[in-house]
């Protein structure tokens, strides 16, 4: 099986992109949006993209396991970003020349605090030790989500440390369709970055549990393959994002076969997302979490989840937990 991409940083658009003087469809309070045009990215061509593997882009936070006090540990994205001041002057760098290219950022000064335990994220530039930020003015890394932290509570909900279990969305690999739940060892997962979603997170396209019975869960980037993915041509991929039963989705994430990724977004195509179903939430899931009580500390999620080990449901967002 070939070798999945770690999703670090930012991915490039599979088409060369351009900036249009309209309200952005997917930021508030953003003057202006990315939109992509009909030719394919360079960064494609030279990634052999029309021999990549197709896989869904999931629509969640981003998520990392790597070691922690010695031990397997889940973080959750944190991207260092600029002040008030740094990211005034930024914009108007943006708005004046429609590029972020040729702006200078003095990095002890300009951007928030993070916590002593963040870690830029890998391939990250250093200039004399100092992280350095993309081209969108972020400087992208991780902290680890510890179980006393409330602004993670979602991630924890996830993860058990005494055990060193996360709860997993994957397929089985029995049934090309059906999903199943798993409670997987976080050891098994060093060193890869997953999407976690769900209830509480990004208003929850795939209409998972409920705001009194929240569900959430993990998915490892490149684990959900797009079936049938249209040829990597404009009007072929807005077609099928639009037309097709298996194009209720995000977008697309291309695997390459050197490590690269590439993807398509439905805003650069001017398409709205969510719109109606999600072709992730009506598939058939089967609950594999075997616990009891006694062997996991949190008696939350994975408890409840163990009630229902071994029960089918015809859609993701059909899953019920007991109160």
């Amino acid at each position: 099986m070939r070798r999945l991409g770690s999703v670090q940083q930012k991915i490039p658009c599979v088409f060369l992109t351009e900036v249009k003087e309209e309200p952005s469809k997917k930021r508030d309070c953003q003057q202006f949006q990315v939109v992509a045009t009909e030719n394919v990215n360079p960064l494609a061509l030279e990634a052999n993209i029309d021999c990549a593997l197709a896989t869904e882009k999931l629509d969640g936070t981003c998520c990392y396991v790597t070691l922690y006090k010695g031990q397997p540990y889940l973080w959750a994205r944190l991207d260092r970003k600029p002040n008030k001041q740094a990211e005034k002057r930024f914009k108007k760098h943006q708005h004046t020349h429609r590029s972020c290219k040729g702006f200078t950022w003095n990095v002890e000064e300009d951007f928030k605090a993070v916590p002593e335990s963040w870690i830029a994220a890998h391939r990250v530039k250093h200039h004399n030790g100092q992280p350095l930020p993309d081209e969108h003015g972020h400087i992208p890394g991780w902290v680890p989500v510890e179980k006393d932290n409330k602004q993670y509570c979602w991630h924890s909900s996830v993860v058990d440390y005494e055990v060193g279990a996360v709860l997993v969305l994957r397929p089985t690999g029995e049934d090309e369709d059906m999903l199943e739940i798993a409670a997987v060892p976080l050891a098994e997962l060093l060193e890869q970055t997953l999407e976690l979603i769900g209830t509480n997170v990004n208003g929850n396209p795939y209409g998972m549990g409920s705001k009194k019975q929240p569900v959430h869960c993990l998915v490892s980037h490149g684990s959900v393959v797009v079936r049938n993915p249209p040829l990597v041509d404009f009007q072929q991929l807005y077609s099928w994002l639009q037309e097709n039963p298996d194009g209720q989705v995000e977008g697309i994430v291309w695997h390459c076969n050197d490590g690269t990724l590439i993807k398509i977004h439905r805003h650069h195509l001017g398409l709205r997302w969510p719109d109606g179903r999600t072709c992730l939430g009506d598939r058939p899931v089967v609950i594999h979490v075997d616990v009891t009580v006694n062997e996991y500390n949190s008696k939350d999620l994975f408890t409840s989840l163990s009630g229902l080990n071994g029960h089918c449901f015809s859609r993701l967002k059909d899953i019920q937990l007991e109160l």
